[in-house]
């Protein structure tokens, strides 16, 4: 009976007792939504005292504190506009577009002709051809290790300024002209039924594009290429030459008159456009090349033998089988110098090409005093620009790649 009763005793204690709960700030989960909160109140604290800050001494020095000056008349010219500007009658914010539109313009060229020719150089790096192979190191060498501050002011003051005046202009094939005001084209009007011209060349766009698309397939089920060069120019050229036509001609081309001191009519690109271009162009391609360069010898020698033993020649190889495998390699250190491009931009300052640096942070900020607004507006556009392109890039990426993330 008594062993009964300690058993008894020895059940109902054990039941009755329960392990103590852990206190709250022992949960980890619960320390770090804490230390979270504090740092967030933390750093809304500096940036509102900061920006409390800011506000009294701009009031203090009589700054503008608002961007009511968006809509002020902007009283001064702009050399080079993509859309109308006129001093005395459009406003800062118009200027601010104006420098918008230039900054995408060299952006978007400089990326383009940088491409091209960075992946040119970069091939030519590995050419079986000694000349060939060194020029482009000496290419390479010497403009990615020169400033590009520097390059641009050579292109300006060393190459295109010494060019003679309108009148010593040198004559270009197709009626143009190069002279110390920048090169003076042909300027095409469009007449009012242009658009169907456009709608055209969308259509030839379109075509090859799907055409494209449509040869892929069929060559990976029958193994039969298609001519997808062939039928891309023809419809890239075709469907604008047969609009062209059909409307009765809704372009035509203005050519330049030389008539005094300068030139009338045509389209003239202005020196700081074209220095800034070259510039740009010229030194981003030297990275570009060497990152080609890079991802072809990632691609194993393995590709280029078994290529060779199926009868392809070294630039179907390289067209078909090493640049797709290598594009893996090439793409995100490529998306970076797209970027650095795009900020070097700015460099233009010092050449005065009116860009959105030079317009708005220059001479809008010097009229105005809206230092602090103009220059967060300013690092939002490119910031806003920079994250575009990234995320361009980072789609056609994942399209190129082999295996899935």
């Amino acid at each position: 009976m008594a062993g009964g009763i300690v058993s008894q005793v020895s059940k109902s204690g054990s039941s009755d007792v329960s392990p103590a709960k852990p206190s709250l700030w022992y949960n980890p989960e619960i320390r770090g939504y804490v230390a979270q909160a504090v740092v967030a109140i933390v750093l809304a604290y500096l940036f509102y005292e900061a920006f409390h800050n800011a506000r009294d001494n701009m009031l203090a020095h009589h700054m503008p504190t608002n961007f009511n000056f968006w809509n002020n008349i902007a009283g001064f010219d702009i050399s080079q506009t993509l859309i109308y500007f006129n001093a005395s009658t459009s406003t800062f914010g118009r200027a601010f577009f104006v420098g918008l539109l230039n900054t995408l313009l060299v952006a978007g060229l400089g990326i383009v002709f940088a491409t091209i020719l960075g992946f040119i150089v970069g091939i030519a790096r590995l050419s079986s051809n000694w000349v060939v192979a060194k020029l482009a190191l000496v290419y390479v060498e010497l403009f990615r290790n020169v400033p590009l501050l520097l390059q641009l002011l050579f292109w300006y003051n060393a190459v295109l300024r010494p060019l003679p005046s309108p009148r010593q202009s040198l004559a270009l094939p197709g009626g143009a002209f190069l002279n110390n005001r920048g090169l003076i084209l042909p300027n095409p009007i469009f007449s009012a039924n242009a658009i169907w011209l456009w709608l055209a060349l969308a259509l030839g766009i379109a075509v090859a594009y799907f055409y494209r698309r449509f040869a892929r397939r069929r060559q990976a089920v029958t193994g039969e290429p298609g001519q997808v060069l062939l039928v891309s120019i023809a419809a890239l050229v075709g469907f604008p030459v047969l609009g062209y036509f059909i409307l009765g001609e809704p372009m035509h081309l203005t050519f330049p008159v030389l008539r005094g001191f300068n030139f009338v009519g045509g389209l003239q690109v202005y020196p700081e456009f074209i220095s800034l271009l070259l510039g740009l162009t010229i030194y981003t391609a030297t990275f570009i090349a060497e990152i080609v360069r890079g991802g072809i010898t990632a691609v194993s020698k393995g590709q280029r033998e078994a290529a060779s033993a199926l009868g392809f020649s070294h630039s179907q190889s390289l067209r078909l089988i090493v640049v797709p495998q290598a594009m893996r390699v090439i793409i995100p250190p490529l998306t970076n110098q797209f970027l650095n491009l795009t900020k070097n931009s700015t460099l233009a300052v010092a050449i005065a090409y009116p860009e959105l640096a030079q317009v708005f942070m220059g001479t809008v900020l010097n009229q105005t005093g809206a230092a602090v607004q103009i220059v967060f507006v300013t690092m939002g556009v490119y910031l806003a620009i920079s994250l575009i392109t990234a995320m361009i890039m980072n789609v056609y990426n994942k399209r190129v790649a082999l295996a899935e993330r």
